[in-house]
């Protein structure tokens, strides 16, 4: 059972990637990979909230928090995605666009996380 709410949850958090990562594509063309960079940070931001949530105020089944958080998040967020566009940007020679892709990815993420443990945490 575990595999299959793993993999039900991953199929809908890659649709959801790949929905969003068209969706901000079309409407911004510029060299910075935003599309990547809202998904991990959404995906941080609801890792942090959804946890929180599930085990300290709502009890939830620990199957339902595998399928949510292995699941659709695992497929949701895009850290292989990041790893490339930040080396092509390099390879590109954007080294400033490089530094601060990868720098407030990973800024902007932990505290993605922090706050939607916090916010879950106030409910």
């Amino acid at each position: 059972m575990n595999i299959l709410v793993v993999a039900l949850g991953g199929a809908l958090g890659t649709v959801s990637r790949y929905t969003l990562g068209l969706w901000v594509s079309s409407k911004w063309s510029q060299g910075f990979p935003l599309g990547t960079f809202i998904i991990n940070i959404t995906g941080a931001f609801l890792l942090g909230f959804l946890n929180i949530l599930f085990i300290e105020r709502l009890n939830v089944s620990p199957l339902w928090r595998l399928g949510i958080g292995i699941g659709f998040l695992g497929g949701y967020t895009t850290f292989s995605t990041f790893g490339y566009e930040a080396i092509m940007l390099l390879e590109g020679g954007s080294l400033l666009t490089a530094v601060l892709y990868t720098g407030l990815t990973v800024l902007i993420g932990f505290a993605g996380v922090a706050l939607g443990m916090g916010l879950a945490r106030l409910l």
